[in-house]
């Protein structure tokens, strides 16, 4: 519960950007009492993808913070920090225009670099194999939903009597409680959970294999750089970053330009996919989990199958999008709910995969690739800016879907060809190196004797 909170404010501090940009660059769509600011449509684009500049930075030197420090306490700065530049955000863009408006977003992004490594590092540790699609969707929704109150709710905030400053208040000052409440209430395993059930955590740690070592081994960087297992799922992560955030960051703007929805109903038509997306994750996952546990399919066919649906019916949707005509709203509406909706199942499939490789590095591996693909959610709005020159003009929207579209397909071939769900050998380095000694030890007398006897040498006490 505290992981899927933490999430949705993640998420929450991360779009309230999207949209209420419209209204600080637009007051006729929302309050006219608040500032205006005439910024182009390139200076917008820039601070849409500004966050992930931070992002991308930190995503590897928190992955080992983690393994060497606290997963729960580095997550909780996170929140806190995060929460605390969302709530300057309003005076950074009234005293320092779009430039402190950009800064303010990348130090959020550099802060945020640290929440997913923090949150596979938890479930790696907090969730048995068995329940892992679940455990995961669960908590990855959070950041959904997210998505959808902050998209609802930023619309009426911005164009009521409190202004388009509210919303960045509203989900500054929660990050801020529930990074709080995380540090306080939150733990990194079962074993340091004063209160919980000893079956519970008997149970977790049985499923995991969970040991008690006092030794903290170094992530195998060179055997993760050599897996390729590894490189098919950063391919199939890019491209689900890419179609992500361009759907995230671009749809506000192309439901305003394209099919003139006012701020308000901007907002809801926007988080609608959202929503569905959320409602849907819980019986994908289930099914997925109960699949596995009653091997109808392998755990690998169940990431694979999950992963088609979740990157091939988005890309069909969005090459459907770009054919939809201006005096069809209802329809663009329609197959972005379909677009989303189904990407959920996404985190059945590649976004659980870093656990089955590895599952005492899956904070590592996570932060790899995710500082990777999070360079495809830079790159994201900025093409999109290079590609619609004129926001009103449906054919270049059109070709800003069509490569979404041919991403997704792509990234998602290369995990079915190459992935897998097996777990590597390179995840319990200690145990192989130890393995390896007693192998060694175990062989030598019958070495020396072999060699003695092929001598005819005395033998030696």
């Amino acid at each position: 519960m505290l992981m899927g909170l933490s999430f949705f404010c993640c998420y929450a501090v991360r779009v309230t950007t999207s949209v209420t940009l419209e209204a600080m660059t637009n007051a006729n769509s929302a309050n006219p009492d608040f500032e205006e600011f005439a910024w182009s449509e390139s200076v917008k684009h820039m601070i849409l993808s500004s966050f992930f500049w931070g992002y991308t930075c930190t995503q590897i030197p928190a992955s080992i913070i983690t393994q060497r420090w606290s997963a729960q306490g580095l997550f909780s700065v996170t929140l806190i920090i995060a929460g605390l530049l969302t709530l300057g955000s309003p005076f950074a863009a009234h005293y320092g225009g779009w430039q402190a408006m950009i800064a303010a977003r990348i130090i959020c992004g550099l802060a945020q670099g640290a929440a997913l490594p923090c949150l596979h590092t938890l479930l790696s540790k907090w969730s048995p194999p068995e329940e892992r699609g679940r455990l995961s969707t669960f908590v990855y929704s959070g950041g959904w939903i997210g998505n959808v109150i902050c998209l609802l709710s930023t619309g009426f905030l911005s164009a009521s009597s409190i202004g388009w400053p509210s919303c960045f208040y509203v989900w500054g000052s929660c990050s801020i409680l529930c990074g709080i409440s995380f540090y306080k209430f939150g733990k990194d395993s079962p074993s340091e959970h004063a209160s919980i059930p000893s079956d519970e955590k008997e149970y977790i740690e049985m499923s995991l294999g969970a040991t008690e070592v006092d030794e903290k081994p170094s992530t195998p960087w060179i055997s993760i750089l050599k897996s390729l297992p590894v490189w098919a799922l950063l391919a199939t992560q890019c491209a689900q970053s890419w179609g992500f955030w361009m759907l995230l960051t671009e749809i506000p703007s192309y439901m305003a330009s394209v099919m003139h929805f006012d701020i308000k109903k901007n907002g809801l038509m926007t988080a609608l996919p959202y929503l569905t997306a959320w409602i849907v994750s819980f019986p994908i996952s289930y099914v997925s989990d109960i699949c596995i546990r009653r091997n109808i399919v392998s755990t690998q066919m169940s990431r694979k199958i999950c992963n088609t649906l979740g990157q091939w019916t988005p890309a069909i949707a969005l090459i459907g999008l770009g054919y939809t005509r201006q005096d069809q709203p209802e329809l663009a509406v329609s197959i972005l709910v379909i677009a989303v909706a189904s990407n959920i199942a996404a985190y059945c499939g590649h976004n659980v995969n870093h656990m089955d490789l590895s599952p005492n590095f899956a904070g590592p591996l996570m932060g790899f690739t995710n500082a990777i693909a999070a360079a495809c959610g830079i790159l994201a709005p900025l093409i999109a800016g290079v590609i619609v020159t004129d926001p009103t003009n449906i054919l270049q929207w059109r070709s800003v879907f069509f490569l979404s579209a041919g991403i997704y397909i792509v990234g998602n071939l290369i995990f079915v060809l190459f992935g897998t769900s097996k777990v590597q050998k390179w995840n319990d380095d200690i145990k192989s190196k130890r393995d390896s000694i007693v192998h060694k030890v175990s062989m030598t007398p019958v070495t020396v004797a072999t060699i003695q006897e092929e001598r005819n040498i005395e033998k030696i006490p």
